[in-house]
């Protein structure tokens, strides 16, 4: 477990809301179904020593995220092509890295444990993903470099600056090491922000993979809701050397994807963490105590651009995410 990433207050009792309307059982089978055909056929297709061509991702990803039930709405900016690129989003669901994939295919940056998956392991090796290993403080700059090569190779890289999932009805602050990646390649950063809906149009938490809810009740929970819509809106881009650092460039890309709108219709909804009452502090863990959230390496540093410690929070860390 790291020491030095700090993790969500969401929980699914406290922040997931399944008063929603669902489908029949059998098509919600269907759908469940559908999903896990498809990762199958995606495992038994896998190019052998290679990774998918990215029209294949595309369409992969797209057909996964409609088996699921789920409606895309794609609004905003067209994201630069022709150059390397550092996609980030806020991270909500595993949902998130299919649609991403679906819109922009990128090579996107897991924890060093999905490697070692059964069948998932693979598959997401195969196709291109890099590994952060997070319980080795040590190995963050090797990591920020190997992104580095790959932004000024011509590809595109997509992390979740969280570094952990939310709720939707809050966000964690973006961390910063791999802003540096992208100041190194001097290449442009795509802010993403994504939303989850309900059939009538009002933010949702159905989608929401947090503390520790298990995959499956989480897929469940998902094929069985009925007219859910994700609404994936690509932000104006961050030009190179727009920002003279990685905080400042970390800052206002996590700015972007919150936004005013975004913060008026989180104060609308029950503050997270808690089923009601008056929103907790920043940090609060429900029913616990107060945890220190402290950018890692803030204070301190040792001269390589990597964090050097910092406090955290028990919670979900998403299974893609970054530092």
């Amino acid at each position: 477990m790291s020491v030095w990433l700090p993790g969500a207050p969401c929980t699914p009792r406290a922040c997931v809301r399944t008063t929603v309307s669902l489908t029949a059982v059998p098509r919600a089978v269907l759908r469940l179904t559908a999903v896990a055909v498809l990762v199958l056929v995606g495992v038994v297709l896998a190019p052998v020593g290679g990774r998918f061509p990215s029209g294949v991702v595309r369409c992969w990803s797209r057909t996964v995220v409609r088996a699921a039930g789920i409606r895309v709405r794609v609004t905003g900016a067209r994201a630069p092509t022709g150059t390397g690129l550092l996609l980030v989003a806020n991270h909500v669901s595993w949902l998130d890295i299919p649609l991403l994939a679906g819109v922009r295919p990128a090579r996107m940056l897991a924890k060093a444990e999905i490697r070692r998956w059964p069948v998932a392991g693979g598959l997401v090796a195969r196709g291109g993903v890099l590994f952060i290993d997070r319980d080795r403080l040590r190995a963050l700059p090797a990591t920020v470099a190997t992104i580095a090569d790959a932004l000024r190779a011509g590809q595109a890289v997509a992390v979740f600056p969280e570094g952990s999932t939310w709720c939707g009805r809050a966000q964690g602050h973006f961390r910063r090491a791999v802003f540096q990646a992208a100041l190194d390649a001097r290449v442009p950063v795509q802010p993403v922000r994504i939303r989850y809906r309900d059939r009538a149009g009002a933010a949702s938490t159905v989608t929401a993979f947090v503390g520790d809810d298990p995959l499956l009740a989480s897929l469940w929970r998902v094929v069985s809701a009925r007219g859910l819509v994700a609404e994936v809106e690509v932000l104006p881009a961050l030009a190179p050397g727009s920002h003279p650092d990685r905080r400042a460039l970390a800052a206002a890309a996590g700015a972007q994807v919150r936004g005013e709108a975004r913060e008026r219709e989180r104060r609308a909804l029950a503050p997270c963490g808690r089923p009601d009452g008056p929103p907790g502090p920043a940090g609060h863990r429900p029913g616990g105590r107060r945890g220190v959230v402290r950018e890692a390496g803030e204070g301190a540093g040792d001269g390589t651009g990597a964090p050097t410690a910092a406090g955290r929070i028990p919670g979900k860390r998403g299974a893609v995410g970054a530092t």
